[in-house]
């Protein structure tokens, strides 16, 4: 066995007991970025606020050289420009967008990585044309089963070189909000968003999202990339393979009320009536209802939540609650329900660090 394929079926590395964040994780901290909190008061997330994850590095990409290709187990393999795109159907959805590793860091123990708390998330606005019509117009095979995208970034992860690939059921592939995107919030792709063409499949975690997308194959066959096979399992130790990071788990955030210490972030305000709001969403059934507590989850109060809005299934929704805040310290915790029930208070732990939808905690000091 070559050192390539005893690292492709590595584990990951867990911090030590005590361990702090290295400095290979502040480097990733640094180049990657989550959504301030405070950015949950904007119905579309500014460009600027979304978070971004690279897994590589950022490909210097020429739209003006670059093309798509549809092939693999088809009758007719394309070949296909940013204008030819632009030129089919074009379809504008609001949606959410988290990162499957979001919460991470505040697993214990701790899986070493994207240090990510909680701010791994945006919703934006993105424009692009359905992928469906492009795989009917190639001509599926009728072994088809899996659709593999590729994208231009280029690394090594766990001492295996490739390029960044996802693989989704053909089933998924061809929903009809599933997207070939070239623009963000009506403007052209920025590159840290995937620009010239990233793909958006709503309702799962980011890791689907290929950006830089270059290449689009039909398989007859389940995707077995590094990506699929490897990194994205739900692992809890031993030699179990894991469930599949999918569909985004139900959460809610709270946007931190008062203001805050500028090194700590401990929170402070007035006593008082205190309006509470936030965003709350699922990727696997619609959100239900979303739960306060003001003393640390003794008790709960039920949040009005903003309805489904049919144009955008697929965005995070409103939430507020009315406390009135009385002096001293306090811990607000909030949760969000869906079909397949509540955010847990306890975590549920895995060695990626993966699908952590733990509930958030907020200490606040109400000031006499």
């Amino acid at each position: 066995m070559t050192a390539p394929e005893r690292t492709h079926r590595g584990r990951a590395r867990i911090a030590g007991p005590g361990e702090g964040i290295g400095l290979h994780e502040l480097a990733l901290a640094t180049r990657n970025h989550g959504m301030p909190l405070e950015a949950l008061r904007y119905d579309v997330t500014p460009p600027g606020l979304h978070y971004v994850l690279t897994h590589y590095d950022i490909p210097a990409v020429d739209p003006d050289n670059w093309s798509l290709e549809v092939g693999g187990a088809v009758g007719r393999p394309l070949r296909l420009d940013l204008d030819d795109l632009r030129r089919r159907p074009a379809v504008t959805a609001r949606v959410l967008l988290e990162c499957a590793g979001n919460g991470r860091a505040r697993l214990e123990p701790r899986p070493a990585g994207q240090p990510w708390l909680l701010e791994a998330v945006g919703t934006a606005e993105w424009t692009g044309t359905p992928l469906a019509p492009l795989l009917e117009e190639a001509g599926l095979s009728p072994g088809a089963v899996d659709v593999a995208f590729t994208g231009a970034d280029h690394g090594v992860e766990r001492g295996v070189e490739q390029d960044y690939a996802r693989g989704l059921p053909l089933a998924e592939a061809l929903r009809p909000d599933v997207l070939l995107v070239w623009a963000m919030n009506g403007a052209p792709l920025p590159p840290q968003h995937g620009a010239p063409l990233r793909l958006l499949v709503p309702g799962w975690y980011g890791m689907a999202h290929v950006k830089w997308l270059t290449r689009v194959e039909v398989l007859d066959h389940l995707f077995d990339g590094f990506q699929n096979t490897v990194a994205y399992r739900m692992r809890t130790g031993g030699a179990d393979d894991g469930a599949p990071v999918t569909r985004i788990a139900p959460r809610a955030l709270l946007a931190p009320p008062g203001w805050p210490d500028s090194m700590t972030r401990e929170r402070f305000l007035r006593p008082g009536p205190v309006t509470l709001t936030g965003r709350a969403w699922s990727g696997r059934a619609p959100v239900t209802g979303v739960e306060v507590s003001t003393d640390g989850g003794a008790t709960w109060t039920v949040a009005d939540l903003a309805p489904t809005d049919p144009a955008h299934p697929h965005a995070w929704r409103a939430w507020r609650c009315t406390w009135d805040a009385r002096r001293g310290d306090h811990e607000l915790v909030v949760r969000a329900t869906d079909a397949e029930g509540a955010q847990p208070t306890e975590q549920r732990w895995n060695r990626q660090g993966m699908a952590n939808d733990l509930v958030q905690r907020v200490p606040v000091t109400v000031l006499g």
